[in-house]
């Protein structure tokens, strides 16, 4: 169906949905799937991250890798969500700083409240950081949201039949 995201096989089976898939079908999904995922041989957390952000990347990684949803065609990915992440981190602790609203005396003497004219430029920053953080955290699989939609099975559910289904087959 076109527009429907294609699911990997481990998912189609962790449901119990890949009835409808043939033993051919399944071989030639498996080896696509493994020819897609990619090495993981260069994973290394590139020179433009900081040393904080080099630490948390090898963390990550390590993480995703046990998954099986790294590979090395994810380091950009992961280095510009790092960045991404503490640009906004950083832009929060300076909004602390700062006053949307400042007292003004004015001419007369009288005391004023007036908006800050740099908080709303401020607030539209941090919304577009926090998109951006959110959007690949999400395509990486580190919201948990993005982690729910992935079943993973245990490799021992996956080939094991009930008694129903080794008495009757696919009749069930």
């Amino acid at each position: 169906m076109a527009g429907r995201n294609k699911q990997p096989l481990q998912v189609i089976q962790g449901k119990g949905a890949s009835k409808h898939l043939t033993k051919e079908e399944i071989k030639k999904r498996e080896a696509h799937e493994t020819a897609m995922r990619g090495d993981i041989d260069k994973v290394k957390p590139p020179s433009y991250l900081t040393a904080a952000q080099k630490k948390e990347f090898n963390e990550i990684a390590e993480e995703l890798m046990k998954l099986n949803i790294f590979s090395n065609l994810d380091v950009d990915s992961l280095a510009r969500y790092l960045d991404s992440k503490h640009q906004y981190l950083q832009l929060i602790k300076d909004m602390k700083k700062i006053k949307a609203t400042e007292v003004v005396k004015t001419e007369s003497g009288k005391s004023v409240t007036i908006a800050n004219d740099d908080y709303p430029k401020l607030i539209r920053t941090k919304n577009t950081l926090f998109t951006e953080c959110r959007t690949a955290a999400s395509d990486l699989g580190i919201t948990i949201t993005s982690r729910l939609k992935l079943i993973i099975p245990s490799p021992s559910t996956v080939g094991e039949k009930t008694d129903a289904e080794k008495r009757f087959g696919n009749r069930l």
